[in-house]
């Protein structure tokens, strides 16, 4: 999954703390992310243009974050729905995972929207740094 991104950095750190995800490794034989910059000639001022984050898990999709000189401009057409209840969002304890999710993400950069129930569920309607919906249920 790739994301737009002003900061890709940033972004990709932001996203890491959402899903407990971790930075994507740098491919076999290399020690850092600048080492593979450097093999492939990629000039040193764009080696901050692209950031990606994995499931250390191995279960989740990769999340990429490439530069772009634009700024979002619209409402997403996609959205990531975060799993923080356990499935289970209308109890009071499955309730206050949500909430103390959406705490842990206001701290590293998120913005809250709105707290919404529809379908026998609850959630939370949040922006990471960029401006980008996203839920936590």
């Amino acid at each position: 999954m790739t994301f737009d991104a002003q900061n890709p950095g940033r972004l990709a750190e932001f996203w890491a703390t959402t899903l407990n995800y971790v930075p994507q490794p740098p491919p076999e034989g290399f020690d850092t992310w600048e080492d593979v910059g450097r093999a492939y000639g990629i000039p040193e001022e764009r080696w901050g243009d692209f950031a990606a984050v994995v499931d250390p898990d191995g279960v989740g999709p990769r999340l990429l974050f490439l530069k772009v000189p634009e700024g979002k401009s619209a409402k997403n057409r996609v959205h990531l729905d975060v799993p923080a209840s356990a499935g289970d969002s209308t109890s009071e304890q499955g309730w206050a995972r949500i909430e103390a999710h959406r705490d842990r993400l206001l701290a590293a950069g998120a913005t809250a929207v709105e707290d919404r129930s529809d379908f026998g569920s609850r959630w939370i309607v949040l922006l990471d740094p960029e401006g980008n919906e996203f839920c936590v249920t």
